[in-house]
């Protein structure tokens, strides 16, 4: 069989844009669950990650041809779902929520095998500034080197440093003493 280059057929039969589909839904799936908690880490709230993920998903996928490295496609959207988580708080409609009689159900979701001291020091994460508690997400929660973070929040190495030591010292100030490893270990003497 001869592939019709100038149809963009390949020997299989697919198309480069059916191939393209085919790796990109695939590269999708298997990390849409990650994405979707390290949105939800930068966001603190479940629809608003839910939609940095979309957002970034879409982005991805227009320009998943022009990404060279495969192993760089991570780095890549996580930079897009920071980026576009403060590109919210910039935006005007964001600005403009108007106050009613009726204050809104909303229901809170926890992790069913948080034992109660991850939502407490989340619950002090979210205190930082954005740019801090990224720093700390994708250090900590993600579990990225100094390095990637770097590369991903578009610092130095030197600022990543920097904005952990202060974040950690501010999470150190605000952290109920229940949350203190030094008291845990005094309750089970």
């Amino acid at each position: 069989m001869h592939a019709l280059t100038g149809a963009g057929v390949t020997m299989a039969g697919q198309t480069r844009e059916e191939r393209r589909d085919a790796e990109f839904a695939a590269y999708m799936q298997a990390r849409q669950p990650s994405l979707l908690r390290t949105a939800y880490l930068l966001s603190g709230d479940r629809h608003t990650a839910e939609d940095l993920v979309q957002t970034a998903l879409a982005k991805l996928y227009l320009s998943w041809d022009k990404v060279q490295s495969r192993d760089s496609v991570d780095g890549y959207v996580r930079r897009i779902l920071v980026n576009e988580n403060n590109s919210l708080w910039r935006r005007g409609w964001k600005r403009r929520e108007h106050a009613t009689e009726v204050v809104p159900e909303v229901g809170r979701h926890e992790d069913s095998y948080d034992d109660g001291r991850g939502a407490a020091l989340w619950d002090v994460v979210q205190t930082l500034p954005r740019k801090a508690r990224a720093v700390v997400v994708l250090r900590y929660y993600e579990e990225l080197s100094e390095a990637e973070t770097a590369a991903v929040l578009g610092i130095s190495v030197g600022t990543v440093k920097s904005q952990c030591s202060r974040a950690l010292a501010t999470l150190r100030e605000r952290a109920p003493q229940t949350l203190d490893p030094r008291n845990r270990e005094e309750d089970v003497r």
